[in-house]
C-alpha cells in the first residue's frame, strides 16, 4: 500500500509490481502529483521562453521581438499539465499493474490503511510518500488575506499587474524572474543578504544580478512583519519599516512535510514531523519492518529526482524482503539511498541558472574536510559562442586527502547540462588525476571542466 500518489508514490508502486507484489496506490488530488501539476514541470513551462528569449537577445543578427506572449506562455504551460486532469497519469498506473484507490488515506494500525469508510490491508508493507506542503510563517495578518503558494504562483491564469514575492529560495527566485518576464512588477523580499543562502556566495548574487537586469526589485536583509490588505492590494510590511504593495503575494518560506493527517500519530510518530528513516526508507520508532517513507516526507533530500531515485530502492527493497534470503543493504547498493547523504543534485531554473551537487566549500568544511577549492569564470569557447558576454562561474572543491571531487557548482546560461557529469564525478569518486583524462569536447561549455582542472594544478 503507497499512500501517496506522485512521482515519488508511483514509483515505489512500479518497482514493487516490478519485483512481484501487488501495489495499491491512494491519492486524493491528482494521479501524478506536486511535481506534474503544480511544480517542477508548469514552473518550467513558466520559465523556458523568458530564457530562449532573453539568449536570443544576447546574440547578433538572430530576429526577437520584444516581449513574451503571455497568453501562449499560459497555454503551453497548461498543456504540460494535462489542463490538470491526471486521466493520463491513471491509465499509466493501471497499465503497469498498480490499483489506484481515490481518497485519503491514513494509518491505521500496523499495515493498515484506511480510506474513507474502506480498511485495506497490506501483505508487506506500506509505504508514505505524501510529500510536502507550503509552510505559511507567523506574520501578523497572513492569514487574513488571500495570497498565493506555489500553486498559485505556477497555475495563475492571467499575469498579475503586480507581484511581491516573500522568500528568496528557489521558488521565490524562479517564480519572481517567470512572471516578471511575462509582464508583472515584481518585488522580491528576502530575510538574507542574499538569495538561496544555503549555496555557493557567488550563486544568490549572481543570480540577484539576473533579477534586478529583469526589472525585479530585490530587497535582502528584511522580513515580513505583517500583511493587510488596502485598497484591492496586499500590503506587507517589512522588518525596516517600509512596506511593499502588490496585487498578489507569493508565500515562499518553504515546504514542511505533509504528515498531520496521515494517522502516524497512531504509531507514535509526531504529525508534522518528517519521517525519519534508514537508507532503505524503514521508518524508525515504529516496531516492525512494515512502514517505510520515501521523498518529501522523510526531509532527507526534497527533490523530485532523489524522491523517485529513494522511491526505487524502497520498491525493490521491499520485494526483495518479501522473497525472504539475504538482502544487501550496503552503501551504494540498488536498494539504498546512499546519494542523499552528500551528492544530490540540484538546479535552479533561473537566467542564469543554478547547478550544483554534493557539498559547498562550507559544508565541507564543517564536515572535517580537509579542502581545496578552485574558482572560475566560465570563460570558454562554448560559452562565447552560446551568448556574447557570456557571464558564469565555477567552483569544484576537492577533498585533498583522496583527491576526488566532493562538490561541484556552475552557475551560467545554459549550465544546467553540465551538472550530470559533476554528479558522475561525486558518486564516482573520480579522482582528480583520472578526470583530467575525460577530455571535453570543443567548443563546448563543458571546457569549463579542462580549464578547473588546470586551475587546480593539473
Amino acid at each position: 500500500m503507497v499512500i501517496g500518489g506522485g512521482p515519488v508514490g508511483e514509483n515505489v508502486a512500479a518497482r514493487a509490481v516490478r519485483g512481484g507484489l501487488t501495489a495499491a496506490l491512494v491519492e486524493h488530488e491528482l494521479v501524478g502529483g506536486e511535481c506534474s501539476y503544480w511544480a517542477c514541470m508548469p514552473s518550467k513551462a513558466l520559465l523556458r521562453p523568458g530564457h530562449a528569449l532573453a539568449a536570443a537577445r544576447r546574440l547578433p543578427g538572430v530576429p526577437v521581438g520584444d516581449r513574451l506572449d503571455p497568453a501562449a506562455v499560459l497555454a503551453r504551460r497548461d498543456s504540460f499539465t494535462s489542463h490538470w486532469d491526471d486521466s493520463g497519469q491513471v491509465s499509466w498506473a493501471e497499465g503497469a499493474g498498480i490499483t489506484v484507490v481515490r481518497g485519503h488515506g491514513r494509518i491505521a494500525g500496523e499495515r493498515q490503511v484506511s480510506v474513507g469508510d474502506r480498511l485495506l490491508t497490506a501483505r508487506h508493507a506500506v509505504v508514505v510518500s505524501t510529500g510536502s506542503v507550503p509552510f505559511t510563517p507567523p506574520i501578523e495578518g497572513i492569514d487574513t488575506v488571500r495570497t498565493w503558494s506555489s500553486r498559485e504562483a505556477t497555475s495563475a491564469k492571467s499575469v498579475p499587474t503586480s507581484l511581491a514575492v516573500l522568500g528568496g529560495g528557489v521558488v521565490g527566485v524562479e517564480m519572481a524572474q517567470a512572471w516578471a518576464r511575462l509582464g508583472a512588477e515584481v518585488t522580491l523580499v528576502v530575510s538574507q543578504d542574499r538569495p538561496l543562502p544555503r549555496q555557493e556566495p557567488f550563486v544568490g548574487e549572481l543570480v540577484a544580478q539576473g533579477l534586478v537586469e529583469d526589472g525585479v526589485r530585490v530587497l535582502t536583509g528584511v522580513s515580513g512583519q505583517a500583511v493587510s490588505q488596502v485598497d484591492g492590494q496586499v500590503r506587507l510590511a517589512l522588518s525596516d519599516g517600509s512596506t511593499v504593495s502588490a496585487q498578489e503575494l507569493l508565500v515562499a518560506t518553504g515546504r514542511r512535510p505533509a504528515t498531520a493527517d496521515i494517522g502516524v500519530d497512531l504509531v507514535g510518530l509526531n504529525p508534522g514531523s518528517p519521517l525519519t528513516c534508514d537508507d532503505t526508507g524503514l521508518v524508525e520508532g515504529v516496531d516492525g519492518q512494515w512502514l517505510y517513507a520515501a521523498g518529501d516526507v522523510n526531509g532527507r533530500a526534497p527533490l523530485t529526482h532523489q524522491g523517485k531515485y529513494q522511491a526505487r530502492a524502497v520498491g525493490d527493497v521491499i520485494a526483495a524482503r518479501a522473497r525472504g534470503g539475504a538482502v544487501d543493504t550496503s552503501p551504494w547498493s540498488p536498494l539504498v539511498s546512499t546519494a542523499d547523504h552528500a551528492a544530490v543534485p540540484q538546479v535552479v531554473f533561473t537566467d542564469p541558472e543554478v547547478a550544483f551537487v554534493g557539498r559547498t566549500a562550507e559544508q565541507a568544511a564543517k564536515d572535517g574536510l580537509r579542502t581545496r577549492v578552485v574558482d572560475l569564470d566560465i570563460a570558454v569557447a562554448g560559452s562565447s559562442l552560446h551568448a556574447d558576454g557570456y557571464r558564469g562561474k565555477a567552483r569544484m572543491v576537492v577533498d585533498e586527502d583522496r583527491r576526488v571531487l566532493v562538490g561541484v557548482t556552475f552557475v551560467g546560461q545554459d549550465v544546467a547540462e553540465l551538472l550530470h557529469s559533476a554528479t558522475v564525478a561525486v558518486v564516482g569518486a573520480v579522482p582528480v588525476d583520472r578526470l583530467w583524462h575525460a577530455v571535453p569536447s570543443y567548443p563546448t561549455i563543458s571546457e569549463v571542466w579542462l580549464r578547473l582542472l588546470e586551475a587546480y594544478g593539473l
